[in-house]
């Protein structure tokens, strides 16, 4: 059953940059597969990646979320922890 995530503009533009820089490193063949896929149908959604101006968009996507939920990262917790 697909499962649907609601996100801001601002918060996909992000999250897309973090997953197509590779920042964020997969451990097993299933994770990078997910990941793929997300980065996929956001690819798909998006088009600040493809815009002349895009370093601009990601700077003010960045600044918009630090607006929103301020500075203090809360680290993922893992599957299991």
């Amino acid at each position: 059953m697909p499962v649907r995530i609601t996100l801001e503009d601002d918060e996909a533009l992000v999250l897309f940059e973090l997953l197509a820089s590779r920042t964020v490193e997969a451990t097993s063949a299933p994770e990078r597969n997910a990941l793929t896929a997300l980065q996929g149908l956001l690819e798909k959604q998006l088009v600040g990646p493809f815009s002349a101006n895009y370093a601009q968009l990601l700077a003010a996507a960045r600044s918009s979320l630090v607006a929103r939920y301020g500075v203090q990262l809360t680290s993922l917790r893992k599957h299991g922890a």
